[in-house]
C-alpha cells in the first residue's frame, strides 16, 4: 500500500500550547527554515498516522485573527488563501486553551469561513477540574460544525484521538459557522455577483489585508469595491462584534464554569511577580541564579570535553602516518572543532533556563514588568522579547521584531538588539573569565566567575537600552504606540518541550558554528603552516644559529622552530601587519588574527586561537585553556592573557558587532545598507575605545 501525504496546518493564538501539540505530534522529527523570500521562521514536522498516512505538520506563527497587523500574521493569511502553495493545508487544526476559549475561537470562526476542513483542539484539559470547567462537546461540535479533540499536551492525553481526526479530515463539515455577509449584506451581495466562483470571505480578506492571492488581481478587486480606510476598519470591527456574539451564544450552553471549584493562585502570583519593587528583585535574582549555575554546573563536562579533544589530537598525531593530512587533523580541524564543542554544556544550560522561563508563563510577566522602563527609552514592553531572545542569537531576535507594529520602535529594537549578549559571545566570555578571573567565592556563596558573567550580560542589556534612548532622540520618525501583552496561565514546564527546545537550539548553534569553524580552521591551518621566504623555509637553521651558544633540548628546539615558522607564515605576516592597531588594547598579532576571523561568527575566536596555538606545537595533549595560559609576550616575558588584556578583550566582544550574519539580517529587515553600516561603525568604534581605555587603565 502506498503512503499518502497530507498537509496539516497548526493555527492558534500565542500561549495556547500550539507548539506543545506540535512537539507531541512530531517529537524531534522537525526542521526549521524560513518562508521563501522572507525571514519569518517556518517550523515543519513529520508524523506517521494510522492507515499508512504521513502528515507534514506546519506550525504556523501565533496569531489572534486574520486581520493582520504583523508579518507573522500575514504569513498565515497568505498560506490559507493560496491553494497553489505546496504547503496549503488539507486540514487546519486550530489549537485553543480551555481557559481562554472565547478569545481563541475568533480565528477559528474566520478559518471556517474559508471552507477548509478544520479540527478544533481544546488544550489543557488537565486543568478543567481545578478551574471548575465543564464542556458539552457534542453541542460544541454541532454549533461549530467541526470535530473536537480534547487534549492535554502537557500529559500527552488526547493526542491519539487528534491523530484519528486528522486521518478522517474528509468527513469534517466544510460550511462556515456564520455567513460572512452579516458584515454588510448589500456590499457582499455585489461582491458575490462580481465574483461568483470565489469565496466571499477570501475576497474580503484580499480587500482588507495587504496579502497576495494568486487566483485574483488584488488591484482589480480593490478598484471595483474600494472603500475608505476608516470604513473598512468600521466593517472589520463590526465583523469582530458579530463573531463574538456568535461565540458567546455557543459558549452559554457549551461551557460552564463553577468559580467556587476553581483553585486559582494566578492572581496572587501576579501580584508578587509584577510588583513594582519585588517583581524586579525576583527577576534579577533569577538572572543571578542562571549565570551562577551556568558556570558551576558546566565545569566538569567542559573540562572533560577539553581534555578529550586534546587527547584525540595527540592520538591522531601519534597513530596516523606523519604528513600534511595528519597535521591538518591534529593541528587544525580537531583543535578548531574542539574550541566550539567545549561550550555545549554552557550553551545547553542557557537554553534550558530560557525554555523553562517561557514554558512557565513567566516571560510574559517580564515583558509586562519592563514596559514602563522601556517606554522611557523609546521602546515598549514588546521590545523585551527580542532583547531577551538575543541571549540565544541576534538573528531570530531581530526577526522577532516583526511583531512590533510601530516602525520607529521596531527599527530602534533592530539596531540595539546586537548589544544583548548572545550565545556566540558565551564561548569568548567563558574562556577569558576562566583565564583572568580567580575561581573563588565572594561572601562565601557568590561564585566570582559567575558574577562576572552576569555583569557582562547586564552590561550588554544596559548598553542596548542607553543606545535606544539616544536613537529615540536622534531619529525623527512620527509614530504611535499601543502596548498589549497577554498573561498566560502559569504552568509547570513540560519536560518534553524543554528538552526538544534545548536539543534543537543547541544543535542549530553547534552545526551552524561548526561549519564556519571547520572551514576557517582549514584555512588558518594552511596559512599558519606555510609561508614565503627564508625566514619560514630555513626556520631550523635560523634557530640553530640563534641558539648556537646555548644548546636546547629536543622539545625546546621544536617549540622554537614552531614559533619561528608561525611568526613568518602567511598568517604571521598578516597578524604583524595589524599588530600596531591592536597592541594598545593589549593584544598580540595572534589575537588580531582571531578577531578578524571571528567576524564570520564571534565564537570562532576560541577555535581560531586553538588552531593557531596547535600548529607546530609538540605538546598535543595540552588543552586549549592551558595553551592560552602559557602564551607569553616574547618582548616583555609577560603573559598575553593577563587581567588587563583579558578585561579588554571581554569588553571588546561585549560591544563589537563581529557578526556578518547579523549585519545581513539587519539589511534584510530594514531594506537598506544604511542601518547595518551604522551598526557596524558605532559598535566597533565603541568596542575599540572601551577596550583601549580599560587596558591602559588596568595594565
Amino acid at each position: 500500500m502506498s503512503v499518502q501525504n497530507i498537509n496539516v496546518a497548526l493555527i492558534g493564538n500565542p500561549n495556547t500550547g500550539k507548539t506543545s501539540v506540535f512537539n507531541q505530534l512530531t517529537g524531534l522529527n522537525q526542521q526549521v527554515g524560513n518562508y521563501p523570500g522572507i525571514t519569518v521562521e517556518k517550523k515543519m514536522g513529520f508524523c506517521k498516522l494510522p492507515h499508512n498516512i504521513k502528515a507534514n505538520i506546519l506550525d504556523l506563527p501565533g496569531t489572534y485573527s486574520l486581520n493582520a497587523s504583523s508579518m507573522d500574521e500575514s504569513v498565515v493569511i497568505e498560506l490559507l488563501l493560496n491553494k497553489n502553495d505546496k504547503l496549503y493545508p488539507d486540514v487546519a487544526v486550530v489549537v485553543t486553551d480551555v481557559e481562554n476559549l472565547k478569545r481563541n475561537l475568533l480565528i477559528y470562526t474566520q478559518i471556517k469561513d474559508l471552507e477548509i476542513p478544520t479540527i478544533l483542539v481544546i488544550n489543557m484539559s488537565d486543568r478543567m477540574e481545578s478551574k471548575g470547567i465543564t464542556l458539552n462537546i457534542p453541542y460544541l461540535e454541532e454549533k461549530l460544525k467541526t470535530k473536537i479533540a480534547l487534549v492535554s499536551s502537557r500529559k500527552g492525553l488526547g493526542i491519539d484521538s487528534l491523530k484519528e481526526l486528522i486521518v478522517s479530515y474528509k468527513t469534517i463539515p466544510h460550511e462556515p459557522c456564520l455567513n460572512a455577509s452579516v458584515i454588510d449584506e448589500v456590499y457582499f451581495e455585489k461582491l458575490k455577483h462580481a465574483f461568483p466562483n470565489q469565496l466571499l470571505y477570501k475576497l474580503w480578506l484580499v480587500i482588507t489585508q495587504d496579502v497576495n492571492f494568486s487566483n485574483l488581481d488584488r488591484n482589480e478587486i480593490r478598484s471595483t469595491f474600494t472603500k475608505s480606510h476608516s470604513e473598512l476598519k468600521r466593517l472589520q470591527q463590526k465583523e469582530t462584534i458579530k463573531r463574538y456574539q456568535f461565540i458567546n451564544d455557543v459558549l452559554k450552553e457549551g461551557l460552564k464554569v463553577d468559580a467556587s471549584m476553581a483553585k486559582d493562585i494566578r492572581a496572587k502570583l501576579d501580584r508578587v511577580l509584577t510588583h513594582k519593587i519585588w517583581g524586579y528583585a525576583i527577576f534579577f535574582a533569577i538572572l543571578f541564579l542562571i549565570f551562577q549555575s551556568i558556570f558551576s554546573w558546566s565545569t566538569i563536562p567542559m573540562d572533560f570535553i577539553d581534555s578529550t579533544f586534546a587527547s584525540l589530537s595527540s592520538w591522531v598525531a601519534q597513530e596516523l602516518p606523519s604528513g600534511i593530512l595528519t597535521d591538518l587533523l591534529s593541528q587544525g580541524i580537531i583543535p578548531g572543532i574542539g574550541g566550539v564543542i567545549i561550550f555545549i554544556p554552557q550553551i545547553a544550560f542557557l537554553f534550558l533556563f530560557i525554555s523553562i522561563l517561557e514554558e512557565s508563563g513567566y516571560m510574559s510577566r517580564v515583558v509586562f514588568l519592563m514596559d514602563k522602563i522601556m517606554r522611557k527609552f523609546g521602546l515598549s514592553g514588546k521590545s523585551v522579547v527580542p532583547l531577551i531572545s538575543g541571549t540565544a542569537c541576534a538573528i531570530p531576535a531581530i526577526m522577532a521584531t516583526r511583531n512590533i507594529e510601530n516602525w520607529k520602535e521596531r527599527l530602534i529594537t533592530i539596531l540595539v538588539t546586537p548589544f544583548t549578549t548572545c550565545s556566540a559571545r558565551l564561548p569568548v566570555y567563558a574562556i577569558m573569565i576562566s583565564l583572568v578571573i580567580p575561581k573563588q567565592r565572594v561572601l562565601g556563596i557568590l561564585n566570582l566567575q559567575g558574577l562576572t558573567l552576569m555583569l557582562l550580560y547586564l552590561l550588554g542589556f544596559v548598553t542596548a537600552i542607553l543606545s535606544a534612548y539616544i536613537l529615540n532622540k536622534i531619529l525623527k520618525i512620527e509614530s504611535k504606540s499601543y502596548f498589549v501583552v497577554e498573561m498566560p496561565s502559569y504552568k509547570l514546564p513540560l519536560f518534553k518541550n524543554v528538552g526538544i527546545n534545548v536539543v534543537e537550539k543547541t544543535k542549530a548553534f553547534i552545526v551552524g558554528a561548526g561549519k564556519i569553524i571547520l572551514a576557517i580552521s582549514i584555512i588558518l591551518w594552511f596559512l599558519a603552516s606555510y609561508g614565503p621566504g627564508k625566514d619560514f623555509n630555513d626556520a631550523e637553521a635560523i634557530v640553530k644559529e640563534r641558539f648556537a651558544n646555548r644548546p636546547l633540548n629536543e622539545v625546546q628546539f621544536e617549540n622554537e622552530v614552531a614559533s619561528q615558522k608561525i611568526e613568518n607564515s602567511y598568517i604571521g605576516i598578516m597578524g604583524k601587519a595589524i599588530e600596531p592597531v591592536i597592541s594598545p588594547l593589549g593584544y598580540d598579532w595572534k589575537i588580531g588574527i582571531a578577531i578578524i576571523s571571528s567576524f564570520a561568527a564571534r565564537e570562532v575566536l576560541v577555535g581560531t586561537l586553538a588552531t593557531i596555538y596547535s600548529v607546530g606545537d609538540s605538546d598535543n595533549e595540552s588543552t586549549i585553556k592551558s595553551k592560552m595560559q602559557k602564551e607569553v609576550n616574547p618582548k616583555t616575558g609577560e603573559k598575553i592573557f593577563n587581567f588587563a588584556s583579558g578585561i579588554s578583550l571581554l569588553l571588546f566582544y561585549a560591544f563589537a558587532m563581529q557578526c556578518a550574519s547579523t549585519l545581513a539580517i539587519t539589511k534584510k529587515e530594514t531594506n537598506s545598507w544604511k542601518w547595518p553600516a551604522m551598526q557596524l561603525f558605532f559598535m566597533t568604534g565603541l568596542a575599540y575605545i572601551t577596550a583601549l581605555v580599560a587596558y591602559q587603565f588596568l595594565k
